[in-house]
């Protein structure tokens, strides 16, 4: 997967008829898969700027930003590590269910916090690191030394995710 230019897709934001509007968000669903098939499952983690990907294609539509995977395989690990840490986070994060996409920023904190817990156990030396250089380097060093990703030490993991603080807020008017 190549990098994609914008496409001329409209996005409004104030738009009266809530019809078009979700007449548009699913022009933009559907041009999206038909141009990315194969979505990073840590997209918002790699959009948040705090993680990358040496698998990764960042292409722009419309007003917005979106990642793919250029590996197969790489992507089904990834998926699986994320459903995991999902699973495991669940209770520290208050959720009764975690199948699938969290709330946003419930999902932020599972992916870059977890993300930046896989990186403290595996590269001490990147402990104090407050980003991901490799996603997918990271992902093949854990299976390389725990043989497979249900085997890791997800209370370790699920420390970094509940001490992983995003962004702070700002005030209105971005004071």
């Amino acid at each position: 997967m190549g990098k994609v230019a914008a496409t001329g897709l409209q996005h409004s934001s104030v738009n009266p008829d809530n019809s078009s509007q979700t007449m548009e968000e699913q022009e933009y669903r559907d041009t999206y898969q038909e141009i990315n098939p194969r979505r990073c499952i840590f997209e918002k983690a790699i959009n948040s700027r705090r993680c990358n990907c040496d698998q990764s294609a960042r292409f722009c539509l419309a007003d917005r930003e979106g990642v793919g995977c250029n590996s197969d395989i790489g992507n089904r690990r990834c998926i699986e590590l994320l459903d995991t840490m999902r699973r495991n986070a669940r209770f520290s994060l208050q959720l009764t269910q975690a199948e699938g996409p969290l709330p946003h920023n419930k999902e932020i904190r599972v992916q870059t916090g977890g993300l930046l817990g896989l990186q403290r156990l595996l590269r001490p030396e990147q402990a104090n690191s407050d980003s991901v250089v490799n996603i997918h380097g990271l992902v093949e060093q854990a299976i390389s030394e725990y043989r497979q990703l249900e085997a890791l030490p997800y209370d370790r993991i699920v420390q970094a995710i509940v001490s992983f603080q995003g962004r702070k807020k700002r005030g209105r008017h971005g004071k």
